[in-house]
């Protein structure tokens, strides 16, 4: 792994778009399923590096709502994929003390992946105070659908604070960072709400290239940013 720098300002909260495993593939002559494989390996490295680089939340999107319109061989290969990863990956999570947690619309997903998201949740569950990382996994997920499906539970006195208390990323803190790979410079529905104040970050590079000195690399980026939420009192003219 990456030695993390010491005086860099680390970001508590880091989202990622995983984007660019099937143009993987086709540039390096690989089927499509070499690219997903790829990037789960990627995700695996960067849950990793998040522990070590001392993240209190790592956000993954996995699998957009958007994601369904894709052909029912490949949705059902990401499926498999995402199945198989969970089984291979809750052992090294409880090691390092990684919780789990999935946000979308996951009733659309089989009974079979359904159930083993769960497990996955209940295994990696941490006592009060122990846990290293928050790891969240946006599948079927989409922005507007999680705004929606707070406003419904909200009345027309509703309050910003109220209508966050009620997405399904309520248990966590808003991103500091956002990355998204695969040379793409939009945001596509992921977090809509929850990214208003992020620094966004887009590497030209595809999802499976991301490495541990990529994911370094966006870190020191974002070191490098003055955040001031709209406050202009402490800017200084570069």
């Amino acid at each position: 792994m990456t030695s993390i720098s010491s005086d860099s300002e680390t970001p508590n909260h880091v989202a990622i778009i995983m984007d660019g495993n099937n143009r993987w593939a086709s540039a390096n002559k690989l089927p499509g399923v070499a690219g997903h494989q790829k990037g789960v390996e990627r995700a695996r490295e960067a849950v990793e590096f998040a522990v070590e680089s001392g993240l209190k939340t790592l956000t993954l999107f996995a699998f957009s709502s958007e994601n369904w319109g894709r052909s029912n061989e490949e949705v059902e290969l990401l499926m498999e994929l995402l199945n198989q990863a969970l089984q291979e990956q809750i052992p090294n999570l409880k090691k390092n003390l990684v919780q789990l947690t999935f946000i979308g619309d996951l009733e659309r997903f089989n009974p079979t992946l359904i159930e083993q998201m769960r497990i996955s949740e209940k295994e990696t569950l941490c006592s009060e105070g122990s846990k290293n990382l928050d790891l969240v996994v946006a599948a079927s997920y989409g922005g507007r659908w999680d705004i929606l499906q707070a406003a419904k539970k909200l009345d027309s006195s509703g309050t910003e604070e109220q209508l966050s208390s009620l997405l399904s990323t309520n248990k966590f803190q808003d991103p500091d960072l956002c990355i998204r790979t695969g040379n793409e410079f939009r945001i596509s529905n992921f977090l809509l709400w929850q990214l208003a104040y992020s620094e966004l970050y887009f590497p030209e590079i595809l999802w499976p290239d991301f490495d541990s000195n990529q994911f370094q690399i966006a870190l020191d980026e974002y070191s490098r940013r003055s955040r001031r939420f709209g406050d202009t009192s402490n800017f200084q003219n570069n």
